[in-house]
This record gives structure tokens, sequence and C-alpha cells, in this order.
């Protein structure tokens, strides 16, 4: 009698674990929600895919995506997934940067923070070969504030150098102690962010990208410069066709 007791609340109890359990997983499926849908011919093969990106919010009510997936079924059957970056509101683009006569997946994923940055993504999936083209990296800028209020900054994929007159921010510059009575306190560098924007734009009679990169002063918010690099895709790899820089005054510095 006792062994059939047994027998009996072992077999409650992992009916009851399954049933929770079967609870749990259906949660956690309802909170993998659909962001975008779009119907594109990215394989090749003339007829259309089903181009998802999916994701999974930090908690309810919440903007932050903390799991981004980049989800394709495609028409040879099969389903092809990536992971991507958390971040908000993600945004896919559909266009042929390598020029092969396909259209690859471009995506933008906002980051937040007073930086406004983002992650960027481009995928081909020419051939149902799901492969990452990469994006450019953005410019490695040299910097440094100078006595006198003054700044420089060296591109150096291009060896191109720029200064600034930051003199309208002196005051601000010395409340801060990063000058002395117009001397730098110590060597100090600017700030170089990464890319902001990298958007998808005419270069050379192509489509090709255009990142923006900001440069700071003594935060994120003191703006001195933008400068804009403008990529190719070529030969396998994107190739640097041109760079401008922007001076921003102070009143711009938000």
């Amino acid at each position: 009698m006792k062994k059939e007791l047994l027998f009996a609340f072992a077999a409650f109890f992992f009916m009851s674990l399954s049933a929770i359990t079967g609870v749990y997983a259906g949660e956690e499926e309802e909170k993998n929600i659909t962001i975008s849908k779009d119907k594109v011919d990215v394989s090749g093969d003339k007829k259309e895919d089903t181009i998802y990106i999916k994701g999974v919010y930090y908690e309810d009510g919440a903007a932050f995506l903390k799991e981004i997936v980049l989800e394709i079924a495609a028409t040879d059957g099969k389903t092809y997934k990536t992971e991507l970056a958390g971040g908000y509101e993600p945004q896919i683009q559909f266009e042929d940067l390598n020029r092969d006569g396909i259209k690859e997946m471009y995506i933008s994923i906002p980051t937040g923070g007073s930086g406004g940055l983002s992650n960027f993504y481009l995928y081909s999936l020419k051939d149902f070969k799901l492969t990452d083209l990469t994006i450019p990296s953005p410019l490695v800028i040299n910097s440094q504030f100078e006595n006198g209020y003054k700044a420089s900054v060296s591109i150096q994929d291009t060896s191109q150098s720029y200064s600034f007159d930051l003199r309208d921010r002196g005051e601000e510059y010395e409340r801060l102690g990063l000058y002395v009575n117009g001397k730098l306190s110590e060597p100090t560098e600017l700030i170089v962010n990464p890319f902001s924007t990298l958007k998808i734009t005419p270069v050379e009679g192509a489509k090709g990208l255009l990142g923006v990169q900001r440069i700071s002063g003594a935060n994120n918010a003191d703006t001195i410069a933008f400068v804009e690099s403008f990529w190719k895709y070529e030969k396998g790899k994107w190739m640097l066709k041109n760079t401008k820089i922007m001076k921003m005054n102070p009143r711009s510095s938000n």
C-alpha cells in the first residue's frame, strides 16, 4: 500500500512539474514579439523571402529590447537566423550595396545614451547562404586640446589635420578646470565617438554609406565637430571615398 501511494505521489509531482514548465515556456514564447515583417527577394531566386525582426523586451512596458533576432523564412523551405545586439526600435532596409544584383539586409539599432550611438549590420542571403558583410570601421581620429583654448585632430585614414579655436568656450573650460588662465591643466584628448549615424546614400554613382562621428570636448554634450565619411563597397570590402568635417558652435552643442 505504501509503495502504491509513493508511486501515485511521484506521478502527481511529475505531472505538476510538467504543467508548470509548459506554462512558463508559453509565457516566454509570448514575450518574443515580431518587430517587423517584410517580403523581399534576398536570396536571388526571383521569389520573395519573408524577413522578420523579432525581439524580447527587457521587461513589460520597457522600450529596450534585450534580445533581437534577424530571421528569414526563405523560399528554399529553410529558416535562417542570427542574433543581434539589444537596443531600441530596430530598423531594416533592403538595398544592393555590394552591387551583386541581389538586395542585402541593412539593420540599424539605436542603443540609447547621451552619445546617440547605434549598432549597424549588413547581411546577405545570396544563394541561401547567410553572410555577414560587415560595415565600415569608424575613422581613427587622433585628437588633443592645446594651450590657448585650442584643439587639433588628425584623421589617420587620410592624414588630414584640422585645428579648432575654442576661445568661445574658454570661460566654461576654466570653470571645469580643464584650463587655468588659458593653459591646459594636463594633456587631454577630445572625445571621439564611433558612428552615431551610418545611412545609405549615393557615393560615386552607386549606393554606399555615409557615416557620422561626433567629436566632443569636456563631455559628450560639448560638441566640437562632426566628421562625415563616405564609403563604397568594392572588391569585397568597404573603401573610404571622402571625408568632411563640420565645426559646431557652443549653441549647437546639445
